[in-house]
């Protein structure tokens, strides 16, 4: 997963459910195809292996437990996510919170496994301390501004500066995105300027009426 990215996190969608994750997902490929541009792909997890099957761009689970193969009934297995070709996963979502010491088990448990980590944070101090953790990515999410159509990178550029300063500081290897509210081609420019290494989004791109549209909008200012 090189930089800068588009990574787009389906949820759990209606309109990224069944066939129509299968619909999004082509489209995210051919735009990466004809742009060049890296996007990776988060969808529900049910539609993980089919996803990653139909695709050749990278898929990433939106949560993995730290459960082993074996009897861990309703567990989402990191194993059994790369065997159906997950190359990854979000960690510490703001909508699935989990604790510092799971963060860091499953960032390793990641590594181990060769698979990539994008940890996501509410604030610069966050940031901070989960880039300790090692992670190949931090997402910068203030809660408040997820689903908002207002975008961090635009309404508090200080967040992002802060938070790419705060990850250099831990650690100089994790590369910072920018997430929440994140709508438009202006908004990915702006977080680009503020020295973000990509975008994370969501309803931006999965609510949209014209979806190939609006990827090709937003990869475009990553080009």
């Amino acid at each position: 997963m090189r930089t800068p990215i588009l990574i787009i996190n389906f949820k759990n969608y209606p309109e990224a459910s069944g066939e129509k994750a299968l619909e999004l997902s082509r489209d995210a490929a051919n735009v990466s195809k004809e742009l060049g541009v890296e996007i990776a792909l988060a969808p529900p997890t049910p539609s993980l292996a089919i996803v990653s099957r139909s695709v050749n761009i990278s898929v990433i689970a939106q949560h993995v437990g730290i459960e082993k193969p074996g009897s861990t009934t309703g567990a989402i297995v990191a194993e059994m996510v790369k065997d159906v070709g997950g190359v990854g996963s979000i960690v510490n979502h703001s909508e699935n919170r989990i604790s510092q010491s799971i963060i860091e088990h499953t960032v390793n448990r990641l590594k181990e496994l060769d698979m990539y980590s994008v940890v996501c944070a509410r604030t610069p101090e966050e940031v901070n301390h989960l880039s300790t953790t090692g992670p190949d990515f931090v997402a910068i999410e203030p809660p408040e501004l997820i689903g908002s159509g207002i975008a961090v990178s635009k309404s508090r550029p200080e967040i992002v500066t802060d938070s790419v300063s705060a990850s250099k500081k831990a650690n100089s290897k994790v590369r910072v995105l920018c997430g929440a509210g994140i709508v438009t081609g202006e908004d990915v420019a702006a977080a680009m300027g503020l020295g973000a290494s990509g975008v994370l989004v969501a309803s931006g791109i999965v609510k949209a009426d014209d979806r190939l549209g609006k990827i090709r909008e937003l990869a475009e200012r990553l080009v």
